[in-house]
């Protein structure tokens, strides 16, 4: 039995796999809720941790350091970024980069984390074959695909930052906390891999569009989070 640590930004990212989860216990923790319980024969930790990269990272620890999780799984939504990426798409993260670290000025690379050596955080290649898999089960309407995920504080609702991400990093797509977790994860040699729908194009009608497709995008992510954790041995 593993234990399996779900973390999503938003209420309604999260409340499908909340409303399957048979809780134990839910404990307050750095201000959020951790529900602990069942889900398909494994143990579940289910948090929402809040948009952005920090509250992502310090619930990434919690479940690392608190409730010792085997892997992590992130979940949400995101913008597209590839020109070839629709509305409600999946992307499954083979690795991620922070698209608003600058630390050029001392020579590093865009993106690039001083003292690293590198500006992708790469997902737990099993974990991304397990998903794939359970994507093409459960989300059989959308296109899947595999590639890098940017992270920022700051919602991409414009062309022009939207080019600027694909020029700098060539990442499918942005949103505002997968980064983050997927440091953590790294520092702490943690399996983690996280599931993106497509909620937006990223430009200048993304408020409008993800306003419009947001809980169908969800469906898929959580659908696919449910079927991984059934399969997960």
């Amino acid at each position: 039995m593993k234990t399996i640590g779900i973390i999503a930004a938003l209420d309604e990212e999260i409340s499908a796999i909340l409303s399957e989860l048979q809780v134990a216990s839910v404990k307050k923790i750095v201000n959020v809720d951790f529900h602990m319980g069942s889900l398909y024969g494994n143990n579940v930790v289910a948090v929402r941790c809040g948009i952005g990269k920090v509250n992502a990272a310090a619930c990434a620890q919690v479940l690392i350091d608190l409730y010792a999780v085997d892997l992590i799984i992130n979940i949400g939504v995101a913008g597209a970024i590839h020109k070839d990426l629709e509305v409600c798409d999946v992307v499954i993260s083979s690795a991620f980069a922070y698209h608003d670290f600058d630390a050029t000025a001392f020579g590093y690379a865009r993106g690039a984390v001083p003292g690293m050596g590198f500006t992708d955080f790469e997902a737990d290649s099993e974990l991304v074959e397990m998903v794939i898999k359970a994507s093409r089960e459960v989300a059989k309407d959308a296109k899947i695909y595999v590639g890098k995920i940017s992270s920022g504080d700051q919602f991409v609702a414009s062309r022009e930052l939207k080019k600027f991400i694909w020029d700098n990093f060539h990442a499918m797509c942005a949103e505002m906390e997968g980064a983050a977790i997927a440091h953590v994860c790294y520092l702490n040699k943690m399996p983690f891999v996280a599931i993106r729908s497509i909620s937006d194009k990223a430009d200048d009608f993304a408020n409008e569009t993800y306003k419009k497709f947001l809980a169908t995008a969800i469906k898929n992510t959580t659908d696919i989070a449910k079927k991984v954790a059934e399969t997960i041995s």
